[in-house]
């Protein structure tokens, strides 16, 4: 049975021209992100797939080419600690309640030891 890998490079275009008069979506895609354990571990946003080397027959890679952070939609309640793309140091958004949208541009997502993230059922929004 083929798979097809998943590689994660999404470029997202700025605003050109008039802005009042062009569309605007919330987010074209979102994936699941699974918090690491211990206050040491983070995980990249756009995480990608492990592509084996070399790639079995009938095999793909999906390319896709992101530039920037993404918007979180937290599922269950709890402390969000994140990288966000214009900053050096995290930062951690306390008490997010669940069904919550973090309008923000995370690009790392930080462990749930002692002040880490402590929400779960995280989706990252491209």
């Amino acid at each position: 049975m083929a798979t097809t890998y998943n590689v994660y490079e999404f470029d997202i275009a700025g605003i050109e021209g008039n802005m009042q008069a062009q569309a605007r979506v919330f987010a074209h895609s979102a994936k699941a992100i699974t918090i690491p354990s211990g206050a040491a571990t983070s995980v990249d946003v756009l995480v990608s797939d492990t592509v084996p080397d070399p790639l079995p027959a009938g095999d793909t890679v999906q390319t896709h080419k992101v530039n920037r952070g993404a918007c979180l939609y937290i599922g269950q309640q709890g402390d969000v600690k994140v990288l966000l793309e214009g900053d050096e140091a995290p930062v951690v958004f306390k008490s997010v309640s669940a069904g919550s949208f973090l309008p923000i541009m995370a690009t790392k997502i930080y462990g749930s030891g002692t002040g880490g993230t402590t929400a779960q059922s995280i989706l990252a929004l491209f």
